[in-house]
């Protein structure tokens, strides 16, 4: 037996000597009967030290320990032990086999206590990630460096038991990870999922708390369900922390906001911003041509709701979006702007194939809407336009489409109207005209002013006033470039104001100079519902000093009857201050009579237009139709003017129908306020009588 290097010379060397595990065998007394040469280093002690001595005797602490129980078991039974064994003197873990020979048992053993307590920490740590897990709320799993789970929580079973189909189980400890996910990931979700995590299992360095995250869905026997998936390193030993937060409920919420933010309330219906995103989409696919946009506007929709009440307009305007839905192509998409505008966007069409589509629109309009037990017919403004090798934005081709649909609507109700770069033009100025009428072009506001004749007498009874823009580059624009974009934008009621004082204090300027004159003056259905009309036209006649009686406000019939509630109260006003009230270019809306006259009117202004349709209509008696009109006038106390006097024969036919007044190129242009004053004076001077002097043929004074 080994005693160390002293052996004598020729005896065979120790063929354990080399072993790295320390050997020692005991006899059936339990005395050391061999030690090689590892065993006595562990064991701290030289072999002629232990040789023949008892290892309880030697080692004290092995007495009633594991090690010399499963010794006294192996040399009973004669079977080999394996065994780890705490030795409470050096504090330390060994590994222990043990086995039976005929002299009593070799016992092999090696130090472990470094691996052991690495071990012991690490189960530790399991212990208390488990611990963790468990009390997370989501189900979580945790995976080792093999890519295999570790370690789940309840919630991950119990989960996996109420969505995953019957008869699949989710991940358990054992099982590869990334294999269980495939039950609940789609293919691209699921190689996002494996790229990530093994990067986290891969990279040792640095590793620990890095993460990366996955949104994905899973269908589910509760049907579509969304998870926010957080992998996250917690070691260098390359352990892996997964957690599957359920946020279905916050990807719904999102979707739906999203859907709101890119609907209409009201309809339902794309909106404004949805469409220019479908838009976009249509003129960046390379395959599509021929996109279009049909802007829709409904006509006079402003009285419906303000007569039968918003809740009736919605109402309305919900049945309007679903019948224009149901006149669309497949793949092409109704969309509402807002207010009363629809918009159309057409694919795969050219000009002529996208005018018939707003045809057929249209007929979305021939039978009435039904909203509640009240039906009312509509009808609607199209504007068309179709995209072009050089329009490529949406913004550009909705800006077509609405220029379209404003020639629509300017050329009368019910219309359809094509795009072409005229409009274009047209559109800018009228951007033009907005923007500056919002600035300082009321500085640049004129006013001229036509004469209006007693047909009686011949006399200058008064003068309408006309506004006229002096353009700084275009130089001096008639009221028709402009006043419409006016109307529209609401500027029309700071012009109007501007001429209510301007007018005013011209009219008692020339009063004092001996010139009384009636001053008419235009005023449009937007100061009605601004409600500011009774109390414009107070400070202007108190500012001036003019006289009520001498000021007379003009109407059309049309703004009239848009709200005639409204009207008939401020006009009453009016008149009860002594302000006369003119309607003006009769004959050209559709107003009830009798609505009409039940107004406090006291003058009504007969349109150049009626005098035309009376020369065609009644060939041999021209005056009959126009004598009808001023009979019916003088009946309720009414005075009638004419206008659009420019030939002879219209000055005969109006004086033989009975007008009062006329007014028209053929009696007098419009003028410059300065002009005024010599114009009547150079009357004056050929006699006064302006009707006389053009029914001879006489030149009357230039007004120019």
């Amino acid at each position: 037996m080994h005693s160390g290097d002293d052996r004598p010379s020729g005896v065979r060397a120790d063929p354990l000597s080399g072993v790295p595990d320390a050997v020692y065998r005991l006899d059936d007394q339990g005395r050391f009967a061999y030690l090689n040469e590892a065993a006595e280093r562990l064991l701290g002690h030289r072999a002629d030290e232990l040789l023949g001595r008892d290892a309880r005797e030697a080692f004290p602490g092995l007495r009633g320990s594991l090690a010399e129980e499963q010794y006294r078991q192996v040399l009973e039974d004669g079977r080999s032990r394996e065994f780890h064994f705490f030795y409470e003197p050096s504090s330390r873990w060994y590994e222990v086999r043990v086995f039976a020979d005929p002299a009593g048992a070799a016992v092999l053993f090696r130090d472990i206590d470094t691996r052991r307590r690495s071990d012991d920490d690490r189960d530790t740590q399991l212990r208390e990630l488990a611990a963790v897990l468990e009390a997370l709320p989501s189900p979580t799993v945790l995976v080792g460096p093999d890519g295999r789970i570790l370690s789940t929580n309840g919630a991950w079973d119990r989960n996996g038991r109420r969505l995953l189909p019957d008869g699949i189980w989710p991940g358990r400890p054992g099982e590869d990870y990334l294999a269980s996910m495939i039950r609940s990931l789609e293919p691209a979700a699921h190689d996002d999922l494996a790229t990530g995590l093994r990067s986290l299992l891969t990279d040792a360095a640095n590793s620990d708390g890095r993460s990366f995250g996955l949104d994905y869905a899973s269908t589910t026997r509760e049907g579509k369900l969304w998870f926010h998936l957080q992998a996250t390193r917690v070691d260098a030993a390359g352990r892996v922390v997964v957690t599957h937060t359920d946020i279905t409920d916050q990807v719904r919420a999102r979707d739906e906001l999203l859907w709101k933010v890119r609907h209409d309330d009201l309809t339902g219906l794309p909106n404004r911003a949805r469409l220019l995103e479908l838009t976009t989409e249509a003129l960046g696919a390379d395959h599509l041509e021929g996109v279009a946009l049909l802007v829709l506007d409904l006509d006079a929709f402003k009285t419906v709701n303000d007569s039968l009440g918003h809740q009736v307009g919605d109402e309305l305007l919900r049945l309007v979006g679903g019948r224009l839905s149901e006149q669309l192509r497949p793949g092409d998409t109704v969309a509402r702007l807002g207010a009363d505008q629809f918009v159309v966007l057409a694919h795969g069409c050219d000009a002529s194939e996208a005018a018939t589509l707003a045809f057929r629109l249209q007929t979305a309009f021939a039978r009435p809407f039904t909203a509640g037990e009240i039906s009312v017919p509509l009808s609607a403004s199209i504007g068309v336009a179709v995209a072009r090798s050089e329009v490529r934005d949406a913004h550009h081709l909705l800006s077509d489409a609405d220029a379209a649909m404003f020639a629509a609507k300017s050329s009368g109700r019910d219309r359809v109207h094509l795009f072409s770069p005229a409009l274009r033009e047209a559109a800018r100025w009228r951007l033009e005209v907005a923007t500056r009428l919002r600035g300082d072009a009321i500085d640049q506001l004129v006013v001229h002013y036509q004469p209006v004749v007693r047909l009686d007498t011949g006399e200058v009874d008064g003068v309408e006033a006309l506004v006229r823009w002096q353009h700084p580059e275009r130089g001096l624009l008639a009221p028709d470039t402009f006043l419409s974009v006016a109307e529209e934008t609401g500027q029309i009621i700071p012009i109007t104001r501007w001429l209510l004082r301007e007018t005013t204090r011209k009219a008692a300027e020339w009063a004092d100079r001996g010139m009384d004159l009636r001053m008419s003056v235009n005023v449009s259905a937007r100061h009605f519902s601004a409600e500011t009309l009774v109390r414009d036209v107070r400070v202007a006649l108190q500012h001036s000093g003019l006289p009520a009686d001498q000021l007379v406000l003009e109407l059309t019939e049309t703004s009239v009857a848009e709200d005639p509630t409204r009207a008939e109260d401020q006009l009453a006003v009016l008149r009860r201050l002594g302000v006369r009230v003119a309607i003006d270019d009769f004959g050209t809306g559709w107003s009830s009579l009798a609505q009409l006259f039940s107004l406090p009117i006291g003058t009504l202004k007969i349109d150049r237009s009626l005098l035309a349709a009376a020369e065609r209509v009644a060939a041999g008696d021209t005056g009959a139709v126009l004598a009808a009109i001023v009979g019916l006038t003088r009946t309720l106390g009414i005075r009638s003017v004419a206008e659009g006097i420019e030939t002879p024969e219209h000055l005969r036919m109006v004086r033989a129908a009975g007008c009062d007044l006329a007014q028209g190129w053929l009696l007098g242009h419009p003028m410059p306020a300065d002009r005024v004053p010599t114009w009547l004076e150079e009357v004056r001077r050929a006699g006064g009588d302006v009707c006389a002097m053009a029914a001879a043929g006489q030149v009357v004074p230039s007004a120019r």
